[in-house]
């Protein structure tokens, strides 16, 4: 995937970092995400399944509730999505359908992955396709995942 992401990119993804530390410390996994509209953060979510017990309580689906509740609508154009880890299909169809018009994601997940990994959603013949773009902060975003898992699974 091409590296076309850009300085404010790096600052996003720092703050969708620092929201994925959150969901670490209250055992969760961590991955955060916020999205942003002209500048402005108007949405943030980190993940919340395990405290909620719902199986679609993912950072990316919070954020974009959230982003739906201060716009007033479904939609959210002009918009770009940054998530710590590329979505799974069921967030990567939630922002299809949000018409999230960009997607900037950390690393790569190979086992779900559904914008280039493992399938890839936005190159199917949809109505709305979002630019995404891949590994920023990969190395840093990867670390946190992978520093996570190991703990759960020396428990």
């Amino acid at each position: 995937m091409p590296q076309n992401f850009n300085e404010d990119d790096i600052q996003y993804m720092h703050m969708a970092m620092e929201l994925a530390r959150e969901a670490e410390a209250i055992d969760e996994v961590p991955v955060g995400a916020l999205i942003v509209r002209d500048g402005e953060v108007i949405a943030k979510a980190y993940n919340l399944r395990e405290h909620s017990r719902c199986a679609t309580h993912h950072a990316e689906i919070l954020a974009i509730e959230e982003a739906c509740r201060r716009l007033g609508g479904w939609r959210i154009p002009n918009a770009t999505l940054y998530v710590t880890m590329e979505p799974c299909a069921m967030c990567a169809g939630a922002i299809i359908n949000a018409r999230i018009d960009r997607v900037v994601y950390g690393t790569a997940d190979r086992r779900f992955g559904a914008f280039g990994s493992l399938i890839d959603l936005s190159a199917l013949p949809l109505n709305h396709r979002p630019e995404i773009t891949g590994g920023v902060l990969e190395n840093e975003t990867r670390d946190v995942l992978s520093a996570y898992f190991k703990r759960k699974r020396q428990k």
